[in-house]
């Protein structure tokens, strides 16, 4: 991992209420260079908005999520994983993985990356600008420290990793919720998030909560 930063609350696993991970996303990108921070977490455990408070919080920081990296749901239709859209298989791992390289890499250059959009169920290629200048990239997704290749790739290329915790039936709410904005009945949607592919995605993550360099409480 790229070197952390060194103050009295480092440490893996270490717990930070979202103020005081904000006030370490400041301090992570007042070091020289281009820092990537990445922000793991459950669906709906409020990873995107742990990412735009840090982005709010950074000048000149930029969000890239992992969900940029969505198969086409052409391709899954085609492939028959329409149900399981969202699970690890869905992605374009080694696309992301690259991603996160040319943004490490040095002198930092100008790259744009895919954004997804859920208005259209796609990702839509080149979308986001990270500037030469940026000082912090956020990376949000489910699944940065899974130890699967090739995602176990994804922790060495962050600066740090955090996992967002949030109490599980406030998550379960808001990933109901988010469904049937998006046009699923509220029953369909309470199946998806505590018996289909969600909730086994949710389990999946979990495991990987040791894995992070501080964990965020979210309430």
């Amino acid at each position: 991992m790229v070197d952390q930063i060194a103050d009295s609350t480092a440490g893996e696993g270490h717990e930070l209420a979202a103020e005081a991970a904000v006030a370490r996303a400041r301090e992570l990108a007042a070091r020289p260079g281009r820092r990537v921070l990445g922000i793991t977490g459950a669906p709906a455990a409020g990873k995107s908005t742990l990412a735009e408070l840090v982005a709010q919080a950074v000048p000149g920081a930029v969000v890239v999520g992992m969900d940029g990296f969505h198969l086409a749901h052409s391709v899954l239709e085609a492939r028959g994983d329409v149900a399981d859209k969202g699970a690890p298989w869905t992605f374009d791992a080694e696309g992301y993985v690259a991603l996160l390289r040319r943004l490490v890499a040095e002198p930092p250059v100008a790259v744009w990356a895919p954004e997804f959009r859920r208005s259209v169920e796609d990702a839509v290629a080149g979308a986001v600008l990270v500037p030469p200048d940026c000082p912090l990239v956020v990376t949000e997704g489910n699944y940065l420290l899974l130890q699967e290749d090739p995602w176990t790739a994804v922790h060495a290329l962050c600066d740090e990793v955090w996992f967002v915790d949030v109490p599980e039936r406030l998550r379960v709410e808001r990933l109901v919720h988010r469904h049937v904005q998006f046009g699923r009945t509220r029953d369909a949607a309470l199946t998806r998030g505590t018996e289909g592919v969600d909730a086994a995605n949710a389990r999946l993550v979990a495991a990987t909560r040791e894995r992070a360099d501080v964990v965020v409480v979210l309430e």
